[in-house]
């Protein structure tokens, strides 16, 4: 009797892998911008044209890099949350081809999360 090796992988149909129509390409950065006011941010557009946005209290920060972050591979987008004594902070970075709506949902999510104090 002879069994026949299961083959590696997965089986599919081309059709079943053209069912979705990807977002791709960095998009409108103004979906980001936008959830920001001038009431609790500052925001700052260097000599490179990066934008640079941080908390009135200085604990969040957000960089857009539309060239790449200097010293990194391809980092576009850095979100930052400082810390406190007793819970460390956090920080995500985006590449620069990632939609500008993937990062805006990230940046939501964290401002839907801060506290006022």
């Amino acid at each position: 009797m002879t069994a026949t090796p299961p083959s590696p992988g997965f089986s599919t149909s081309v059709g079943a892998l053209r069912l979705r129509e990807w977002q791709l390409g960095p998009g409108q950065p103004t979906l980001v911008m936008d959830q920001f006011s001038a009431h609790d941010f500052n925001l700052v557009v260097d000599d490179r044209a990066d934008v640079h946005v941080n908390s009135k209290d200085g604990r969040f920060y957000l960089g857009w890099f539309p060239l790449g972050r200097p010293g990194t591979e391809g980092e576009g987008w850095k979100i930052a949350v400082t810390g406190t004594a007793k819970v460390r902070g956090y920080q995500i970075s985006f590449g620069t081809e990632t939609p500008a709506g993937i990062v805006a949902v990230a940046v939501a999510r964290v401002l839907d999360a801060a506290r006022r104090a």
